[in-house]
């Protein structure tokens, strides 16, 4: 990274080299974990950029649902095929031939990123780009694994910004304040946090937690997901603004949310925005009627749940929001205001159900924990790590979302500087002394 950021300033002045720089560094960065999974990042990019040269002379519909279809079939085959052959053995009873197939990390995230840019095209939001500018939207690789969900008119034209334009010693200032606090999250709380929940879901599998078990296991997963995933967004939004690059926020304290529809407003908010915008309301949204909007929000939600895992636990958890955010929305147009403390206990117990389900590898995982949380296996045990899940609340309910710490909170000042200083250290030496876990959303 150090290299990458030296030869990006000293060729700064020259738009084709910096560029070419970075496709250089997020080929690098990506095949670093595998290089046999280079090709398919890098046919996935090529191929779309020429399915979309192909609909820009002709102008045929079919070429974009064909690259859609093209990038989709991908994303199943690496990521469903095993799923879908472990369902055709149960309900058939005959045992199918299977192949060990990895998931390529990221998969996910740039297919995505890919399909809102052929379909915007086709609707005419998106012109056909230089291939070099397309390529390096395609891999820009802070934010590349797991997010930000980058859509085209966020960050292609930005790839052109003088780098040395007015705001220089902010961006960078901010950059490396925004790495640090992500890294602290990951390293000192998130990490830790797995600590204390992996062996609880793991005794789950063969019997119930006590009541402080199931507790430690539904808290630390709870804050640890959210400190995991929001780290690595602040560390990618980090990252691109010691390019010069701003990506859009992912996160916005959504542990403060009053509702359900307020939690997805503030969670993981460019899948939200993904799916509203090419799924919802292509299904219908809200304005044709209760029973179209019941089967959009349904369908989209199950299929928010089946993106992020090829399990039926996670179809499960995408419905149940469904079924929430649903009843919400009904609740908040016909039913009395409640306070903002009810909503936010409603929705917090609600949300952690969830997690609870999103984490466990059954069904009866999920069971056993939920069940000794409510105390149906007695009222014994306490919760482990009490300063870890106190200090990763703090942190979760109180630091301000990325952008506003970039606009807002972070103020210049020799005293922030050498805190975060301070605190970049510990985090390089924590990691020295035991290597990081992989961030979570790399399984999805």
């Amino acid at each position: 990274m150090p290299l990458v950021l030296v030869g990006f300033w000293l060729l700064a002045g020259h738009r084709t080299a910096r560029q070419w720089l970075l496709v250089a560094a997020s080929i690098v960065f990506y095949g670093w974990w595998d290089i046999r999974f280079l090709p398919l990042l890098i046919g996935h990019a090529v191929f779309t950029w020429i399915f979309a040269a192909w609909f820009h002379r002709t102008n045929r519909n079919w070429i974009v649902w064909l690259a859609v279809a093209l990038n989709l079939t991908s994303l199943a085959t690496f990521k469903y095929l095993a799923f879908l052959v472990d369902n055709l053995e149960t309900l058939t009873g005959i045992a199918m031939p299977r192949s060990e197939i990895i998931l390529p990390i990221g998969i996910s995230f740039f297919t995505f990123q890919l399909i809102s840019y052929l379909v915007d095209l086709k609707r005419g939001n998106a012109g056909l780009y230089p291939f070099r500018t397309f390529f390096l939207f395609a891999t820009f690789f802070p934010q590349l694994i797991a997010g930000p969900i980058v859509r085209h008119n966020q960050i292609i034209a930005q790839f052109s910004l003088d780098p040395f334009r007015d705001g220089l010693q902010r961006r960078i200032a901010a950059g490396l304040a925004l790495f640090t606090l992500g890294f602290a999250k990951k390293v000192l709380l998130a990490d830790k946090l797995a600590e204390k929940v992996d062996p609880v879901f793991l005794k789950a599998q063969e019997s119930m937690p006590t009541f402080g078990e199931a507790w430690t296991g539904t808290l630390g997963f709870s804050f640890q997901l959210f400190l995991d995933f929001s780290a690595y967004s602040e560390m990618a939004i980090g990252l691109a603004l010691l390019f010069g690059l701003q990506l859009p926020e992912n996160f916005n304290r959504p542990y403060l949310a009053t509702s359900l529809r307020d939690f997805w407003r503030r969670w993981h908010i460019t899948l939200s925005l993904f799916l509203r915008d090419y799924l919802y309301i292509p299904l219908g949204g809200s304005r044709r009627g209760v029973a179209i909007y019941v089967a959009a929000t349904a369908a989209t939600m199950g299929l928010c749940g089946l993106w992020h895992g090829a399990g039926w636990t996670f179809v499960i958890w995408g419905l149940m929001h469904g079924a929430g955010l649903i009843v919400c929305r009904a609740w908040q147009s016909n039913g009395p205001a409640l306070p903002a403390a009810a909503g936010w206990m409603l929705t917090m117990t609600f949300v952690m159900v969830g997690w609870v389900i999103f984490r466990s590898p059954d069904f009866s995982t999920a069971g056993n924990m939920m069940a000794s949380a409510i105390g149906l296996n007695g009222l014994t045990g306490e919760l482990d790590g009490q300063v870890t899940l106190s200090l990763a609340a703090l942190v979760s309910l109180v630091v301000p979302s990325a952008h506003a710490i970039i606009e807002r909170t972070l103020v210049p000042s020799r005293l922030v500087a050498g805190a975060a200083a301070l605190l970049l250290a510990v985090c390089i030496l924590e990691v020295g002394n035991e290597p990081a876990a992989n961030f979570i959303y790399f399984q999805f």
